[in-house]
C-alpha cells in the first residue's frame, strides 16, 4: 500500500516536470523581440498596429502604456496601476492585487495574457 502511493506521487512529480518544462520551453519559443529573420523594426511597426483580439492578446508583463491603453475600458491611469504592479505571476493577479475590479478583469481576461521571463 505504502510503496502503490509512493508510486503515485513519484508518478504525477514527474507528469508536472515534464508538463512545466513543456510550457517554459514553448513560451521561450513565442518571447517578444527574439530574433525570427525579420528586421526588429518592422516587427514593432506590425506589433503596434495589429489590433487586441483573444487571437493577438497584449502581454501584461511586457506591453507598454499605449498597447494596455487598446484593451476596452483601460485608460492611462489604469495602464500606469498596471506597469507599477508588475511582473504579474499570472493574469488574474490583476484582480487579487486590486490593480483592476472583477467586473473589468471580466471584460478583457480574453485579451491578455502574462508571459513570464
Amino acid at each position: 500500500m505504502k510503496g502503490s502511493i509512493i508510486q503515485a506521487v513519484l508518478i504525477a512529480a514527474a507528469l508536472l516536470l515534464s508538463a512545466s518544462v513543456c510550457v517554459a520551453a514553448e513560451s521561450r519559443a513565442a518571447a517578444p523581440g527574439e530574433a525570427t529573420g525579420a528586421p526588429k523594426a518592422a516587427e514593432k511597426g506590425a506589433k503596434a498596429k495589429k489590433a487586441v483580439s483573444p487571437d493577438n492578446p497584449v502581454d501584461i508583463n511586457s506591453a507598454s502604456k499605449a498597447q494596455l491603453k487598446m484593451l476596452p475600458g483601460v485608460n492611462d491611469a489604469q495602464a500606469a496601476k498596471i506597469i507599477a504592479g508588475r511582473p504579474y505571476l499570472s493574469k488574474a493577479h490583476l484582480v487579487t492585487h486590486n490593480v483592476i475590479s472583477g467586473a473589468h478583469y471580466a471584460q478583457i481576461k480574453d485579451l491578455i495574457i502574462a508571459r513570464q521571463k
